[in-house]
């Protein structure tokens, strides 16, 4: 049983945003692979969520490319965010890169990329398990408008 909150930003949040993301590129494919799964590997393994690296085949994002945005610095990517519509989901930063701001940067863009588009409410999903992720999206002013359980 794992407690997923469903969070919503309502505001036009006007905190600065220091990078920029390029659209899914496939010559960072396998490198992709590598970070999604080292991000999520830890949370899934704790959560007995199988499998364990769940992305192992470009087939199971091949109809979400168009929706992922990559941070490249010197040609190295650092991490990505999806974003669906007014959902944010996927936010990964490479392990070598992460407690250096590059998450809250990724969120950024991310509310500004959905703003420059509309002003509805964005949404995204934690599990309470990542407290860290939650105090992130906390912090830019997301709040828990709803508590599901997903067996």
């Amino acid at each position: 049983m794992i407690k997923v909150y469903k969070m919503q930003l309502d505001g036009n949040e006007n905190i600065p945003c220091d990078i920029s993301c390029i659209p899914f590129d496939m010559k960072y494919y396998s490198e992709y692979q590598r970070i999604y799964n080292d991000c999520f590997r830890e949370m899934r393994t704790a959560l007995d969520i199988k499998p364990y690296d769940f992305l192992n085949d470009i087939d199971q994002i091949s109809d979400k490319l168009c929706n992922i945005n990559l941070l490249i610095i010197n040609d190295k990517l650092i991490g990505s965010v999806a974003c669906y519509g007014n959902e944010i989901d996927d936010l990964i930063v490479a392990p070598e890169y992460q407690h250096k701001g590059y998450g809250r940067q990724l969120l950024l863009w991310a509310v500004h990329f959905i703003r420059s588009l509309n002003s509805e409410p964005i949404t995204l999903h934690a599990a309470e398990w990542n407290q860290k992720a939650v105090s992130l999206y906390e912090s830019i002013g997301f709040r828990i408008v709803e508590t599901e359980i997903i067996n």
